[in-house]
């Protein structure tokens, strides 16, 4: 997945590059000990520009200060509440498919809610998982779960209930593109304001897989 190898290697970069300079500034100091303009230059010399975020500009560090940046990728609130609300998201994103067998017509319809509840369920355990290891509650407070994008709302899933056929198949696909398309959304906004990598690689894993199953429904409602 190309946006988490990019952020994986922006770490790895400013890693690399802060110990380098690291080392060329404690040598610089030291062949330079008593003269003072010799110690500026070689500060100057181990500075680390550190990519920004998406939309933000790069950042000079000094050696220490991005060996401690790159090391460090505890979850922030961000990261938090995007698990939280992802675990909720993919739970309605199986309750559609639930809905699928009984209902559609078209076989690859069905075949399609196989495959997003093969995907979905165990991200929804990893999800939970990694809330129980960072000593997380699993729910989110009750005025962000209907501000998720995506989210079918009460009416509409009374609405595919209530119907069969070729008539369910578009309403599903429509539905289902949507609710891609918000959960798109949510992994992008945590790429950008996350600093878990883990997340991140979680993130990244919705992106491609969801922006691969859109096309394909795209393709079934034409």
């Amino acid at each position: 997945m190309l946006i988490r190898r990019q952020s994986l290697r922006v770490r790895g970069i400013v890693l690399g590059a802060a110990v380098a300079a690291a080392v060329l500034t404690s040598a610089g100091c030291d062949a330079g000990s008593g003269d003072s303009g010799s110690k500026s230059e070689a500060h100057q010399a181990g500075s680390v520009v550190a990519p920004g975020k998406p939309g933000e500009p790069a950042r000079t560090l000094s050696p220490s200060q991005a060996v401690k940046e790159a090391g460090v990728d505890s979850p922030n609130s961000a990261d938090v509440r995007y698990v939280q609300l992802m675990i909720q998201h993919h739970a309605q994103a199986l309750e559609l498919t639930g809905l699928v067998p009984a209902r559609a017509r078209s076989a690859a319809v069905r075949r399609l809610a196989e495959r997003i509840t093969a995907a979905q369920q165990p991200e929804i355990g990893a999800m939970e998982g990694w809330l129980t290891r960072n000593g997380r509650s699993g729910q989110p407070g009750e005025h962000e779960h209907g501000a998720m994008p995506g989210m079918a709302t009460p009416g509409q899933l009374d609405e595919l209930r209530a119907a069969k056929g070729t008539a369910f198949d578009h309403l599903f696909l429509k539905l289902m593109i949507a609710h891609h398309q918000g959960a798109i959304t949510m992994a992008t906004e945590v790429l950008s304001e996350g600093n878990n990598v883990q997340v991140e690689e979680m993130a990244g894993d919705v992106v491609a897989q969801q922006t691969t199953e859109i096309d394909r429904m795209r393709a079934l409602s034409s």
